[in-house]
Order: structure tokens, then sequence, then C-alpha cells
């Protein structure tokens, strides 16, 4: 008899799923075979975290371009090689000198990290050595668009980062420039761009009230000149290290560069990244040393090979399956505790690019990284249903005319069907 009762538990338990399921299936087959999806290309896959269940799926075997989903596979590759504080410099002290080498990390005197480990550093030393061999990367992402150079989200790659690599320029009342080695390369005028396309010359406009964040040109004399300036001492340049073992000095806390990476879509923390994790694996900065280790070790399961180009999801190189991105979310999932994983992620209606849309009603319940280019608009990641169950999921949209809004609208309805439903 108890037998008899205990399989009448689970047929109704497998009953009430399946059941569950084909009304997740008849509501996402509803509104993907309207016309609004008609002239576009859409993939979507839902699984439960725990059973693996897949929910719903739907082209998620083909490719699509990421936009910032990428940022998902940077961090994954973060996490698997970065300690808990990010390297901040690498140095050998030699006759009197100190020896020092960026490792990439983004956080130094970076406006919202605002780390100042390396430079307090460097500041104990009298006889300083700038060596630059270890950068073998480009200073922009294969695929990037060339007219982005001006603005904030398209800042270069290098070794030694200082202050984002951007120059920060505001007004209030006086003029104010950071790095102040700069100042001198502000032109207060109205101009149709924000720098020079070729050469560290940057516009501002009289009546400018707010805070513009603009790329500035990098190179081994523009880092040597920065550094002058910050520290009041001359600093040598060299391309290789003295013979010795290379000590590292450690410095900003790794969740804060996440966060801000995964929160407000950092490109910049999200290539440097990728360079600071090469520092690790090897003596090289370049990100393509991160991406091929990770794909050819820690995910060479996955069910379709991505093509992976940047850190950041800047390039229309870059192609992910929704299988892909939800395999590497299950990972995480698996790798991180929820409620530190939940934190890196922004949260819908709560914090980051998430903070305006996707909203619960008395709290959060997306924790999920977006993705947007023109007629692109991708959402990966975790959504916790009204049962407490946790989903893992992945929309990817690709060709669309119509406005992102109206896309993220209609993936909010799918989104609550989820919540609601599962």
């Amino acid at each position: 008899m108890k037998n008899f009762l205990f399989i009448i538990v689970i047929l109704i338990l497998i009953s009430a799923c399946t059941s569950t399921k084909s009304i997740i299936r008849k509501d996402f087959n509803k509104q993907l075979s309207s016309l609004f999806y008609q002239n576009q290309f859409t993939g979507v896959l839902v699984i439960d975290a725990e059973t693996k269940d897949t929910i719903y799926t739907n082209n998620s075997h083909k490719y699509f371009i990421p936009a910032s989903n990428t940022k998902i596979f940077t961090l994954y590759a973060a996490l698997k090689i970065l300690p808990i504080q990010i390297p901040a410099l690498k140095y050998i002290e030699a006759n009197d000198t100190l020896y020092f080498e960026g490792t990439g990390d983004p956080s130094f005197l970076h406006r919202y990290i605002k780390d100042s480990t390396g430079l307090k550093f460097l500041e104990r030393h009298h006889n300083l050595v700038f060596v630059s061999d270890n950068f073998q990367d480009e200073k922009y992402g294969p695929g990037w668009a060339w007219d982005d150079y001006q603005w904030y989200y398209s800042a270069e790659k290098s070794a030694l980062p200082i202050n984002g690599n951007v120059v920060i320029t505001n007004k209030n009342p006086v003029l104010m420039v950071s790095p102040s080695y700069f100042k001198d390369s502000i032109l207060e005028l109205t101009h149709k761009n924000n720098r020079n396309e070729t050469s560290n010359l940057f516009y501002y406009p009289p009546t400018r009230k707010d805070t513009l964040e603009t790329p500035f040109i990098t190179s081994n004399q523009t880092t040597k000149s920065i550094l002058e300036n910050l520290l009041s001492k001359k600093v040598g340049i060299a391309t290789t290290m003295p013979v010795g073992e290379k000590q590292t000095l450690y410095g900003s806390n790794a969740d804060s560069l996440y966060v801000r990476m995964m929160h407000e879509s950092d490109n910049f923390i999200a290539e440097q990244l990728l360079l600071v994790s090469a520092g690790v694996l090897t003596d090289t900065l370049n990100g393509k040393l991160t991406r091929s280790y990770i794909l050819e070790n820690e995910l060479k399961n996955l069910n379709q090979e991505p093509r992976w180009v940047d850190g950041s999801g800047l390039s229309r190189y870059n192609l992910f399956t929704p299988q892909n991105m939800v395999s590497v979310l299950d990972q995480l999932y698996k790798m991180v505790p929820q409620e530190r994983l939940f934190s890196i992620f922004p949260a819908g209606g709560l914090s980051g690019t998430l903070k305006n849309r996707f909203a619960g009603d008395k709290k959060p319940y997306v924790f999920a990284k977006s993705g947007s280019l023109s007629n692109n608009y991708c959402l990966s990641g975790y959504l916790v249903a009204n049962s407490g169950k946790v989903l893992i999921f992945s929309f990817m949209n690709n060709h669309f005319k119509q406005s992102t809004t109206e896309e993220r609208d209609r993936l909010e309805q799918m989104l609550q069907t989820l919540r609601d439903t599962y």
C-alpha cells in the first residue's frame, strides 16, 4: 500500500511538472511566432538550476552576436584564474632601483574603484624604472568600431592603465582635469569631437556642466609622463626586467572589479581582466592567451565552440549560442555561493543596468547580464520563480529593427510567465 501511494505521489508530481512546462511552452511559442519576431533572429534556453531539466528551448544551438553577454565568459575566466586580490604590479629591486611592470590591473587610480595601492608603493621608492615589454596585445579589440575612439566605453587597453585610461574633465566652477598631466591638453571650445583622433588634444565646451570621460592615446612615454607628474620624480623606461625573481604587489579586491564590470557593463574593466588573467597564467599580457586557455581547458566540452574575440562584447565578431551562455552560467552557479554570485550580477529593478527594468513586486527576481548593440539585445542569467526555484536562462535577439525598449518589454512578459508559472 505504501509503495502504491508513493507511486501515485510521484505520478502527480510528474504530471504537475509536465503541465507547468506545457503552459510555459505554449505561452513562449505564441509570443515568438507573433509578427513582432518574424523579421528577427531569436534564441532561447531555460533550464532548472537544480534538476537541469530543460524548461524551454528555441534555436538554442545557433550562434548569435552576444554584445555584453560576452562579459559572462570574462567573469567566468577571471573567477577561475585570479586570486581574491588583484595583482597590481610586478617588480624586482636591483642596485637601489625598483624595476616594475604593469599587470593590466584596471583599478590603478580608477575613478570608481579608487585603488591607490600601486601609487603608494611607487611613492616609497626613489629610483624607478618602468618595464614595458610584457604587453603583447592590441590597444583595441578586433572588430571594434573605429569612430568610438572618443567615447569612454572604448578606452585603450594597456599594461599599466591609469585613471581607467580616460581623461576626466568637469567645471565647477573652474576646469578640473584628471590625470592633471593633461590639463594643458584641454581646449575649452565647442567641437564636434571630444578628442583629436590622432593626438591627445581634448575639447570641453565652455557651457558644459557635467563630467566628461574621454579616452587618451596610450604609449610607454605617456605612461612615464603621467607617473612622473603624479609622483613628482623621474621615471625611467626599460624593455626588459633585470635577472631575478619577480615579486607581486596585490591591490584591490577582485569582486569590486567584477561588480563594476557586470553592473555597469564596464568594457574597459572586462578587457583588462583578460590581460590580468593572462599575466597570472604566463608572463605575457594578451587577452587571447586567457580566452584560449579557458576554451581549451575549462570549457572544452561546450556543445558548440564559441568565437570569443574580446572581453567586453564590443566586437560583432563574437559568436555564442544560448547553450553556451547557460552552460557557463550553470558552472558559475555551482562554483560561486548564490548570495555572492547574485550580488555580482545586476538585480532587476534594483541595481546596475537593470535598475529601471525587470523589477519584482517586492524583491528582485532577475539577476542577469544584458547586452546591447545596434539591432541586438540579449539577456542571460538567473531567475527566482515564485516557488523559490532558480532557473538559468539565455534570451538572445539579433537583427531587429524595432526599438530596444519594445524588445525588453516583450522579454519581460516572458520572464514574468516563468516567475509566476514555474
